[in-house]
């Protein structure tokens, strides 16, 4: 699947929405979709922090193992999952902006094997639109979050 982009902005200082954004372990808390989150790593969120997320997409439960690939802290992150014959990353940025911050997610599968790639391309338009309606929902509950303080 191509790249999909959402972007949303969010009456909330870029600290707070960062705060909200990588607060794993708060996510089931914030975001509709993900019922659990396990996470794998110590420290502080940043690259090499892994976690298992489970989210209902599509009426189904999955769980994914993601895994921090890049950070800038308080602009922008990477997370990376290879699930299911394919690798899956999601790119978000924050950037200030009057009144707020605008928060872009970016989000691209890619098949790793052939039997996949046919696949993926039958479903392609189907998984398109549930994908950008599941980013749209947790931007939405990203600024909500960020914006009750």
């Amino acid at each position: 699947m191509k790249q999909v982009e959402v972007s949303r902005h969010v009456a909330s200082p870029v600290g707070r929405v960062w705060e909200v954004a990588t607060d794993l372990t708060g996510a089931p808390d914030v975001l509709r979709a993900v019922t659990s989150v396990e996470v794998l790593t110590d420290g502080p969120f940043g690259v090499g922090t892994r976690w298992r997320e489970t989210r209902t997409m599509l009426g189904r439960s999955a769980t994914e193992e993601m895994a921090v690939t890049a950070v800038d802290p308080h602009r922008s992150y990477t997370a990376e999952a290879h699930s299911g014959g394919a690798r899956y990353v999601s790119t978000f940025t924050f950037v200030p902006a009057a009144g707020g911050t605008d928060v872009t997610v970016g989000f691209a599968g890619t098949p790793t094997g052939r039997v996949t790639a046919a696949l993926a391309a039958l479903t392609a338009p189907l998984v398109r639109r549930s994908v950008v309606t599941a980013l749209r929902a947790d931007l939405a509950d990203i600024a909500a979050a960020a914006e009750r303080g």
